[in-house]
């Protein structure tokens, strides 16, 4: 299964459009917003992908309450499963426990990767470049025995998209 993962869009609707278009292209099967949504146009895009999706509210999105049974919105820290893999979503990195498979966080606009005793921590960094000259979003596939991220940057100002890849053994289950 793959999981396109866009956090931080802030008021920059047509960069998440981009980064949503890109991973739809990539194959994206589930969508998950890491919060500070702020623009609803974002959970609209979301919803016209035509794809299930899940967004958590960020520190910026308490007007957005209005809309929470519109969209597929939610409070953190929220726990789920996809092809039987757990996930732990947040917006703010304070519930950063382990008791999950895969810990999804935005907040801090850095990309973040870590895979530490079986649990993968992913911050797929901001979409809005707002604290560095270029977007920045990522996609999740869940294999038997493996986790593939590709981590997708676009300068501003620029039609290239890079790709950077990585890839983590799973634990069998």
């Amino acid at each position: 299964m793959k999981i396109g993962i866009i956090s931080d869009t802030h008021k920059k609707p047509k960069k998440a459009q981009r980064a949503i278009e890109t991973l739809l292209h990539d194959g994206a099967e589930f969508f998950v917003h890491a919060g500070d949504i702020v623009d609803i146009e974002v959970l609209h895009l979301l919803q016209e992908s035509n794809i299930p999706y899940i967004a958590v509210y960020g520190n910026n999105d308490a007007h957005l309450a209005h809309f929470h049974t519109q969209f597929n919105l939610v409070q953190e820290p929220y726990y789920f499963e996809l092809a039987k893999t757990r996930f732990k979503l947040m917006h703010l990195p304070f519930y950063m426990a382990p008791d999950a498979d895969v810990i999804i966080f935005g907040h801090t606009h850095e990309f973040s990767l870590q895979y530490t005793n079986n649990k993968l921590f992913l911050n797929s960094g901001e979409v809005c470049a707002r604290n560095k000259p270029l977007s920045e979003w990522s996609m999740l596939e869940l294999l038997n025995d493996t986790y593939n991220i590709t981590r997708y940057t676009r300068a501003n100002k620029s039609e290239n998209i890079d790709k950077e890849h990585f890839t983590f053994e799973r634990e069998k289950k």
